[in-house]
């Protein structure tokens, strides 16, 4: 009997110590991929591949978003976007109130409301005088947001590819009533004329390393904190879940408790995705909001690995990357979209878990080995 007993307790030592070191191991390779990112300004003199890459860095962290709630939870989001774009507009909109007068109309109004005979600030715009007020609330809405439509599905049961349903629609909705309300968002042209986000005193100028900066320290701290989850008993839970709901439920647990945190989390990392991205394109728009940008998130996650926050990252740096060089090249300006749709059809096809599944294979097959 103390034999079996024995047994066991090697069993369970060697399983935790297992877990233990591939967490470390985990932790290295994201500490070492977060390091260099923030060394790419050392060697990156060109202001306008700096801002560049900054902006293939907020994709990366977009990406990031939705592995963290398809990855891990199983929630196809087709409408990510919705939260990148909501955290946009309210970086936006404080910025705008922020602009010098030239850019302002009468009693320092914006723009396009004089254009649109708009005699007094609208009630929903005046949070964002206060700078911190709409870094709060360009995560906050995006959460509230999601927390509200994951309470509807989740409540309801709703699972699988009624759930990508749902929320692309909810995307095209959401879209529409911003272009539609132009006397308070600006319509198709979006929001415009921005001045530079400037935080006691020191000023994150969109082409200067400082914003890079910025953006890498968000990028790091999301990163680690979706780890972080990931690690947690919630995020066994959460993959559990992903991979037999039912049985999850037959344990006990409220599933749908786990689905709106997932979602929520989610959306709370891409609302803070779209402020940053609003820094560094110093204006919103509602293509922000565009089908075409969620699709391709879902892209971006599934070249890298959804299972892989940093394999989701890095390949939205890849494919937003080779996309940017092929489009501005000669050669494929015309057929660069074929190219990329070349690209995506061979990952989905030889690479069915991303990028980074190649590796983990690989690494296990090394393994083997020795």
């Amino acid at each position: 009997m103390s034999a079996v007993i024995d047994e066991k307790s090697k069993l369970v030592i060697n399983e935790t110590s297992k877990r233990y070191s591939n967490t470390k191991s985990q932790i290295i390779i994201y500490g070492i991929v977060c390091a260099l990112i923030f060394i790419v300004p050392s060697f990156m003199d060109n202001a306008y591949l700096l801002n560049k890459f900054s902006t293939y860095l907020i994709m990366g962290m977009l990406a990031m978003a939705l592995s963290l709630s398809w990855g891990y939870g199983g929630i196809l989001n087709l409408g990510q976007a919705v939260s990148f774009g909501l955290g946009s507009y309210c970086m936006a909109m404080a910025l705008k109130l922020r602009t010098v007068p030239i850019h302002t109309g009468a009693e320092g109004l914006p723009d396009f409301m004089v254009w649109n005979n708009v005699e007094t600030l609208p009630l929903i715009w005046q949070p964002f005088h206060s700078l911190t007020l709409a870094v709060f609330l360009g995560i906050a809405v995006p959460v509230v947001f999601a927390m509200l439509v994951g309470w509807f599905m989740f409540k309801g049961r709703i699972t699988g590819v009624y759930v990508a349903i749902i929320t692309l629609a909810i995307l095209v909705v959401v879209n529409l009533l911003i272009i539609d309300q132009q006397r308070i968002t600006g319509g198709f042209n979006g929001i415009t004329d921005l001045a530079q986000l400037e935080v006691f005193g020191f000023e994150f100028d969109a082409y200067s390393s400082s914003a890079y900066y910025l953006i890498a320290i968000f990028l790091t701290l999301s990163l680690f904190l979706a780890l972080a989850i990931t690690k947690s008993k919630t995020g066994k839970i959460l993959q559990a879940v992903r991979d037999h709901e039912d049985r999850v439920r037959y344990f006990g647990y409220d599933v749908s408790h786990f689905q709106i945190f997932v979602f929520a989390v989610s959306a709370g990392i891409s609302g803070l995705a779209g402020m940053l991205y609003t820094i560094v394109m110093e204006f919103a728009s509602p293509t922000f909001l565009g089908v075409h940008l969620s699709l391709s998130i879902v892209i971006w996650c599934a070249v890298g690995g959804r299972q892989s926050l940093i394999g989701a990252m890095l390949g939205a740096i890849f494919v937003v990357g080779i996309q940017g060089s092929l489009s501005e090249s000669e050669t494929f300006l015309e057929t660069w979209t074929l190219v990329m749709g070349f690209i995506f059809v061979m990952v989905v096809l030889f690479l069915p878990k991303g990028i980074a599944g190649a590796f983990e294979s690989l690494a296990a097959r090394i393994r083997q080995k020795n």
